[in-house]
Formats: C-alpha cells, sequence, structure tokens
C-alpha cells in the first residue's frame, strides 16, 4: 500500500478511536475506510481521513448518536452546527432531568426523618377545569397500567401541569397557580379526578392540597377529598422534547375531510408533509407520510377551529398544537405500516 495510507491500527493510535470502535463504525457506514483488501479484509484509511475521525472521537466522547454524528460528518455546515446544538440541548435536558430526579431523592431521604409540610395551591377554578377537559381524553378507562391510570397533576411556582396518557397519546395543560409550600406532584385516579371537575362548574377559584397520599379540593363551598395512586407516573418530560422537521396548519374542517382508510385495522389518516412544510433548519425529503389513529386525532383536536401538526419523522411521536390555547397540546403516536 502507499505510504499515505494507515493501517486500521495506525488511525486508532492517531484518532484515539480503538480498532473495534472504528469496525463498528464502518459497519454502521458512519465512517469507511477509503480502502479493503479484497484478498485479506484488512482495512486502510487514507491521511484525509484523519481530522474526521478525531472529529469522531470527539462527539463519541459527549454522546452523540449515530444518526447525529452522520449529519455531522456528512452534512452542510450549518447543518452541522444545527446537529451539534440539538445534541446540546439534549445533554443540557438530561442534566435538569438529572437534578430534579436528585433532589426528589433528597426529598424522599429527608421525608423518613422529618414530616413533609403539605402543598396547596390556589388556582382558577374556569382555568383548573379548562385543562382537565383539555387532558381528560387521554386518561386510561381502566386501572390495568397503575402507572398511568389517571390524571397527573405537577406543581411548581406559579405553575400547575396536567397530564394524561395512556401509552399511545399524551396530553398537556397548564393553568396558573399560588403555590403554598413545597414543590408537589400526584397521580389522580381517574374517578376522583372526574369528581374534583364536578365540583368546578360555578366556582370562581379552587383550593388544591396534597398532603401526603391525601388529595383536597375546594371550591365554592364544597369540598372533596381521596387518595392519591401509590404508582410513580412516568417522567413525561421527556417525551415533550420533540425535534420536529415539519409543520403542518390544518383547519377544523380540513381535519374532519382527512380520508379514512378503511383497509386498516384501526381507522386511518394519513398525513402528507411535503418540503415545503419542513423547518428551517430542519433535513427536508422528498415526502413524509405519517400514519395515525383517526380517531385519536380527531378527539386531541376537540372543538379547536385550528390546529398546528408537527411531524418529527413516519415512527415518531406527533405533536398536536392548538394557536388559540399556547398552554395545552398533546402528543399521538403514529400506526406503523
Amino acid at each position: 500500500m502507499e505510504s499515505t495510507m494507515r493501517s486500521i491500527g495506525e488511525m486508532a493510535r492517531a484518532s484515539g478511536l480503538s480498532p473495534g470502535t472504528l469496525r463498528f463504525y464502518d459497519g454502521a457506514g458512519v465512517f469507511v475506510p477509503a480502502e479493503v483488501d479484497r484478498h485479506t479484509g484488512y482495512r486502510w484509511y487514507a491521511e484525509e481521513q484523519l481530522p474526521d475521525a478525531r472529529l469522531l472521537a470527539r462527539l463519541r466522547r459527549v454522546g452523540m448518536p449515530l444518526a447525529g454524528i452522520t449529519r455531522v460528518l456528512t452534512g452542510s455546515p450549518a447543518e452541522a452546527r444545527a446537529e451539534l446544538d440539538a445534541h446540546l440541548r439534549r445533554l443540557e435536558d438530561g442534566l435538569t432531568d438529572a437534578r430534579r430526579e436528585l433532589s426528589a431523592v433528597r426529598c424522599l431521604l429527608d421525608s423518613r426523618e422529618f414530616p413533609v409540610p403539605p402543598t396547596r395551591l390556589t388556582v382558577p377554578a374556569p382555568a383548573l377545569a379548562a385543562a382537565l377537559d383539555a387532558v381528560r381524553f387521554a386518561a386510561p378507562a381502566d386501572a390495568a397500567l397503575p402507572a398511568v391510570a389517571g390524571i397527573f397533576l405537577d406543581a411548581e411556582d406559579g405553575v400547575l401541569h396536567l397530564v394524561a396518557t395512556d401509552r399511545y397519546r399524551l396530553a398537556v395543560a397548564d393553568c396558573p397557580a399560588g403555590l403554598d409550600g413545597p414543590p408537589a406532584s400526584a397521580l389522580l385516579p381517574t374517578a376522583l379526578a372526574d369528581a374534583a371537575r364536578a365540583l368546578l362548574g360555578d366556582a370562581e377559584e379552587a383550593e388544591l392540597t396534597l398532603d401526603g397520599g391525601q388529595f383536597t379540593i375546594r371550591a365554592a363551598g364544597r369540598a372533596l377529598s381521596g387518595e392519591r395512586a401509590e404508582a410513580d407516573f412516568p417522567d413525561y418530560r421527556r417525551l415533550l422534547r420533540l425535534e420536529p422537521t415539519h409543520r403542518i396548519t390544518l383547519t377544523a374542517a380540513q381535519l374532519r375531510a382527512l380520508p379514512e382508510d378503511t383497509d386498516a385495522d384501526t381507522p386511518t389518516a394519513t398525513l402528507t408533509a411535503t418540503p415545503a412544510d419542513a423547518l428551517p433548519d430542519a433535513p427536508a425529503p422528498d415526502g413524509l407520510l405519517v400514519h395515525v389513529n383517526r380517531d385519536f386525532l380527531l378527539e386531541a383536536a376537540g372543538t379547536a377551529e385550528q390546529l398546528v401538526l408537527e411531524l418529527g419523522g413516519p415512527i415518531g411521536p406527533l405533536a398536536i398544537r392548538f394557536p388559540a390555547r399556547a398552554d395545552t397540546f398533546s402528543l399521538l403516536m403514529p400506526i406503523a405500516r
């Protein structure tokens, strides 16, 4: 071989990547040798491949996934920078998650030694009613899956997040809240959440109390108490970090006019995104088809006159947003076809 070519061992030593790692990236099509000896199978790398190999080693050290590494190595400078920014956001989000989990662990440890004070929330009753209505469709009808069997309340200073999911779809709505006590969360069984909603019809303000395993709501001179569910609700915040590639705006009439695929086992609608729908700095494929449960999509849309659909690929979650309700949105898993 010419002296300008490096063996896999020489490339490994020069780049900081092990020979096994180089073989892996070759097999994955991420970083392939310039030549492979057809008789011996030996891999040979060109001298000009060394900068990319060293770049790959750095990206690997910060945990960038294969698809992202490929886009950095093969994309335009703008696409590479966008991928780096996206990965940095993922790392920062992961650190935020870790801090939140460790804070919760500390609170649990503290509760073994010291009693935890109750958390009281003061919320506008109409806003709470609207938030409960916005997420109720995604709450499971039964308790077969205890971790999601209800509506999750996640209270922090200034806002109360309400979340429901049946694993196929997830709905989130926020309402303003005055917090008295430590941030807290609780999974309300669906029946208890429905009973709480019934108290809000003619009330202007509601007070919610989370005290250990007990939930209490007071509104318009009436009160209701019940036991919160013991199960740990999934970390819904991770699911909200989407990286959409396309955005489609639909009116209610256009949504209802989507044809139903009668050949599918479930009522299915097909959403079509074109390169014209691609978001800035996002890859724009020739076309993107996403199949979803049509009934689920219509349920999520509710009575909205206009909605925005954010697509991230044929198997990625579909985000359903509402221009008139920025504090409410839902996710819907597509149907594989």
